[in-house]
């Protein structure tokens, strides 16, 4: 190591040190343990699916705009936004955000916080049907959007709730709902229960073996979940696939000595359970 780099990492050493020798460590007990006692009133304070929402799968409640103006006005704090950056590209359709919060207590800046948007974000860009969105439509949305996220970042730091909240929950909707739909398969996809229509709290087997077609129906809807209509489809090509391997085991010529043993015509496809449902009942061919 050169005389140089020494002597600069003899001066960071010395840095470091002085700032901890100069911290009143009894002062900063006590602003851990107010910090502590502040997360317990907000964690209090806050409600549910209004203030923050809890996403299944993800490990921490997401702060969402109300909860993170609610934090500003117990802390007595104002914010300010400015536009720092912003791509408004009107001959390609191209828009994008990028919003600075700052937090002033009485004058005095506290914090700041960053957030972007874009109307190339899959929420903005295509449909459910996979049709494209007009992005002029999106301009104030995303742009909303960019300012409701650098108010929540501002916010988490403000009050050192990070380790409380995370942000964004449309984003982390996002990342579950992708997620699910790349990891599903038949037996999962037959277990989820829908919270809408005339089959509310019914599971997509039960549907299935109830009413086939109203599942079909669901699948040509633009409305309709696409974590649903990635668990109909996969339900149904398990049926299909079902049908294809009865098929192949009846075509084989009698006189093979060795035949594969036939699997019984009431083997579930979804999740290998015995159901009361007949061959005639199924749409498929089986």
């Amino acid at each position: 190591m050169s005389e140089l780099a020494v002597r600069e990492q003899s001066v960071q050493t010395v840095n470091s040190m002085s700032i901890i020798d100069s911290v009143d460590l009894e002062s900063v007990k006590n602003t851990l343990s107010k910090i502590n006692q502040f997360q317990l009133v907000i964690q209090n304070s806050l409600k549910k699916d209004h203030d923050y929402g809890v996403i299944p799968g993800t490990p921490k409640p997401t702060l969402l705009k109300p909860g993170a103006e609610k934090i500003q006005m117990l802390l007595g704090v104002t914010s300010e936004y400015e536009v720092i950056e912003r791509v408004q590209d009107y001959d390609n359709g191209f828009f994008a955000f990028t919003v600075r919060c700052v937090i002033y207590k009485d004058g005095v800046k506290i914090t700041e916080g960053l957030g972007h948007c874009n109307t190339r974000e899959p929420k903005f860009y295509k449909k459910k049907n996979g049709e494209l969105q007009d992005p002029y439509e999106k301009v104030n949305t995303v742009l909303k959007m960019a300012k409701k996220r650098a108010q929540i970042d501002a916010t988490l730091t403000l009050a050192s709730l990070s380790e409380i909240f995370t942000q964004d929950i449309e984003d982390m909707q996002e990342f579950v709902q992708t997620e699910q739909v790349e990891t599903m398969t038949a037996q999962d996809a037959a277990q989820i229960k829908l919270t809408f229509g005339k089959y509310k709290g019914k599971t997509l087997k039960e549907i299935y073996k109830a009413q086939p077609d109203y599942l079909e129906w669901l699948l040509k809807q633009d409305r309709t979940d696409p974590v649903i209509k990635k668990g109909i489809e996969l339900m149904f090509e398990a049926v299909k696939q079902q049908a294809q391997q009865k098929q192949v085991q009846q075509q084989q010529p009698e006189q093979q000595t060795a035949q594969p043993e036939p699997q019984p015509d009431n083997i579930d496809p979804f999740d290998g359970e015995v159901i009361e449902i007949s061959d005639d009942d199924l749409p498929f061919g089986m």
